[in-house]
């Protein structure tokens, strides 16, 4: 397939414009002085509920497309089970493999240090998970703005919405285990630059793009965010004592995806 470089740039840049949202995300966050709890959880809840939303409503449905449309209904959406609980499977594994301080034989933690302890985990497994979810969106953004640049400007739109509850959702947990807010927003913004990442990927196998692959990559991505949401972000939301709060962040998260989709539709 050949492009002019004129288009090549304007898909790079929409994949940019996507990407520094997340970094509006922290800098909104960082911009507060002092973090209170109900500020913690509801930016967690929110994470969560952007991560099950995205995962379920637009992620799985997508890979199951893409699958069943290559295997048939049965089998491709066998595939995107199996690879769906793969992602849930391999973020567990990798969980378990993470040395907490909460060992005695390690350290002996003060409930503070487990406190940060746990919440810098979920900093970085938000940021990690995040990451996978926007390498496949900066593909797709990349993908879109060269075959038709109106589409790719309201994925990119759409997008960038969900990317500023995720700037905040990894750095502010972060900043609150570390109280370095160079470091909350690095990371943060680290984790958007998957999606410029991703659009250089595909430009360089754009000849190449195997659709079994993007659709198991994509089922992957969906279970390792499920799994980050449920045992990572609401439980460290619920220890701060702010369950209710949590919720309403959840609920808050999945409305903010469902507005941000709708400008796809």
């Amino acid at each position: 397939m050949e492009f002019e470089k004129s288009q090549i740039i304007f898909a790079f840049a929409l994949t940019f414009f996507a990407a520094l949202a997340t970094g509006i995300g922290s800098i909104s966050a960082l911009a507060f002085r002092t973090f209170r709890p109900r500020l913690l959880a509801a930016a967690l809840g929110l994470a969560a509920g952007v991560m099950i939303y995205v995962s379920l409503v637009e992620v799985f449905p997508e890979a199951k497309g893409l699958l069943t449309q290559l295997y048939g209904d049965k089998t491709g959406y066998w595939l995107t089970i199996f690879a769906f609980f793969t992602g849930i499977g391999l973020t567990a594994l990798i969980d378990r493999l993470v040395p907490s301080h909460d060992d005695p034989h390690e350290i002996k933690s003060t409930q503070t240090n487990e406190k940060h302890d746990k919440l810098m985990r979920a900093g970085l497994f938000a940021a990690a998970a995040i990451a996978l979810h926007n390498f496949p969106e900066g593909i797709a953004v990349f993908v879109s703005a060269l075959e038709n640049p109106s589409l790719g400007v309201s994925i990119a739109m759409a997008i960038s919405i969900h990317n500023i509850p995720e700037g905040i959702a990894v750095a502010v947990p972060i900043y609150c285990a570390t109280k370095s807010r160079k470091l909350a927003f690095t990371l943060s913004f680290a984790s958007g630059l998957a999606q410029p990442l991703g659009a250089l990927v595909g430009f360089l196998l754009l000849s190449f793009m195997n659709a079994a692959a993007l659709g198991t990559i994509l089922a992957l991505t969906a279970g390792i965010m499920i799994y980050v949401a449920f045992d990572e972000l609401l439980p460290t939301a619920n220890k701060y004592g702010e369950h209710h709060v949590a919720v309403a962040g959840l609920i808050a998260g999945m409305a903010v995806m469902a507005i941000g989709l709708s400008l796809m539709a």
